[in-house]
């Protein structure tokens, strides 16, 4: 189980972390990642942490400005998001991959949380 928490309303140049408890779920067993969906969009992946290096992937929209990041001691997984800016309004879901690699394709990911809406407006 998958649980996110830590969205909300955020100026534009703000910054927010969101957190994913996950429940039966091993960090250092699952690839984890983060996608974000706008309305009548897809799914797309934002960031991305393998189990078996820690090795990191970032959309080219997010790069430089958020960093996701793993807790095994309480089981979370983060994603820090700083410069927010008005497109990086969405619903942010963590999920879990059953792979040792990065993957970013949400048809490879097998556990979802239920979202955590961010919203970027002055």
């Amino acid at each position: 189980q998958l649980v996110e928490s830590g969205g909300g309303l955020v100026q534009p140049g703000g910054s927010l972390r969101l957190s994913c408890v996950a429940s039966d779920i091993e960090l250092d067993v699952y690839t984890m990642g983060w996608f974000r969906q706008v309305p009548d969009g897809e799914r797309e992946a934002v960031a991305v942490v393998a189990s078996s290096d820690g090795d990191t992937w970032y959309s080219r929209s997010v790069r430089g400005r958020f960093t996701i990041s793993r807790d095994f001691a309480k089981s979370i997984v983060y994603l820090q998001m700083n410069n927010l800016k008005a497109e990086d309004s969405a619903a942010y879901f963590c999920a879990a991959a059953d792979y040792r690699t990065v993957v970013r394709s949400p048809d490879f990911y097998t556990y979802w949380g239920q979202g955590t809406q961010v919203t970027v407006a002055s």
